[in-house]
């Protein structure tokens, strides 16, 4: 009987946090809560004690691709700390057969101040490959990640997007017996993505074996057979990925919708982000349902720690699974984004909107100025219901509604 690729038994990883000191910065205790979010804690005087993970345990095979999803906070940035080997666990133990290569975040394994090609040695390195290996590979890696004119300008230098082109490009192409892959790939643009979830489905062919941690649940189902699904550091249910994507799906309705404070899950650089998002129906008054034909505006505050010039909002209409149903960009109307320091507020009007009634649909909203400033993969869930019947236009190639609207700025409140 084959090994498997990877066993977890009785996982755990255990977290101290020590209570702030009086006059203490408060983003270092924000970040620290945001961090561990929904974990259990219990305190011990003047230190809290949490467990990320808590007696987790599950096996990959050879060849398999499993999808871990999960709220933030679940503990998903944890587990796969652990099995790259960055982090050591408190508690079990894990077995891995085979070399092992990881992309968590952006930077992740590669030396800043190194050029593009250097760090390609370094990691092949890293991997256990020789420099011939490497250097055979050398080329299809360079024409993936498409970064030929910067191969020797240090990756400090380097966009978000061409580090992860790179680093992702680095990891699959030095076929690592295990792939371990997070969230970083959403800042990657939609060509490259299905260019990534297209080798990944090759490697998987080849006999390799892949954790991939996503939000987006589209992708999540192209690639894998098999799901696991964490809720507060503990396996809540592990199978066939539609039945754990469903569970997952529920899971989205003990978001707080009373609050017009957005608290999803996000990704970016911090720079400015969604602080609030308030719906406005056809009757100029708040609402957490959309009406099947009718206008809908959708108001948003954005924090900004400096001046941005030449910024974009994206918000998009999708289903839970991910597929787009109305977009909105303000570079598309010719609206100019410049977030001044502090609270900074739009609002997006759009036309009746003729989306079928009984429908269950997210709210995501994107914030960029070449690099991704705020990503906020769920900001809203709503319910469509019955409305007024409208005529409308699709385009069955996009399977999106071509649905006109307006941005424009107004007082934050």
């Amino acid at each position: 009987m084959t090994a498997p690729a990877i066993r977890v038994e009785r996982l755990g990883k255990r977290y101290r946090l020590a209570h702030a000191q009086e006059g203490a910065p408060y983003r270092t205790l924000r970040e620290s809560i945001m961090t561990f979010a929904a974990a259990p804690f219990r305190k011990r005087g003047s230190v809290e004690e949490f467990w990320a993970l808590d007696d987790v345990s599950f096996e990959v095979q050879p060849g398999e691709v499993v999808g871990v999803i999960g709220r933030n906070g679940a503990g998903k940035s944890t587990l796969l700390k652990i099995l790259s080997r960055i982090t050591k666990p408190t508690t079990g133990r894990v077995e891995l057969n085979g070399r092992v290569g990881s992309l968590l975040e952006v930077g992740t394994g590669f030396h800043p101040e190194l050029t593009g090609r250097e760090n390609v040695y370094l990691n092949g390195s890293i991997l256990g490959m020789s420099r011939a290996e490497i250097a055979r590979k050398f080329d299809e890696i360079v024409a993936f990640a498409e970064v030929e004119k910067f191969l020797d300008t240090p990756v400090k230098r380097y966009s978000s997007g061409m580090y992860v082109r790179l680093a992702f490009a680095v990891a699959a192409h030095l076929e690592p017996e295990i792939l371990i892959i997070d969230e970083v790939l959403a800042v990657g643009d939609a060509v490259f993505q299905r260019r990534c979830i297209n080798r990944m489905a090759e490697l998987s062919r080849s006999g390799r074996s892949l954790i991939f941690v996503s939000h987006q649940l589209d992708i999540i189902k192209k690639l894998c057979k098999r799901g696991v699904r964490l809720v507060r550091g503990r396996i809540e249910d592990a199978g066939p990925i539609e039945q754990v994507i469903q569970n997952y799906q529920s899971d989205y309705r003990e978001l707080d919708q009373t609050t017009d404070a957005i608290t999803g899950y996000r990704t970016g650089n911090g720079k400015a982000r969604f602080e609030r998002l308030k719906l406005i129906g056809q009757d100029r008054a708040p609402t957490g349902d959309l009406r099947s034909g009718q206008r809908l505006a959708v108001e948003i505050e954005i924090g900004a720690q400096q001046r941005v010039e030449g910024a974009s909002i994206g918000l998009v209409l999708r289903t839970l699974e991910g597929a787009r149903i109305v977009s909105s960009l303000t570079e598309e109307v010719g609206f100019t984004v410049a977030l001044e320091p502090g609270p900074n507020a739009f609002v997006c009007s759009f036309e009746p909107l003729p989306l079928r009634p009984g429908r269950t649909l997210a709210l995501e909203l994107w914030l960029f100025d070449g690099d991704v400033l705020d990503h906020v993969d769920v900001a809203r869930i709503v319910d469509v219901v019955e409305g007024e019947p409208t005529e409308y236009s699709s385009r069955a190639d996009q399977g999106a509604l071509l649905c006109p609207y307006t941005w424009a700025r107004r007082a934050p409140q």
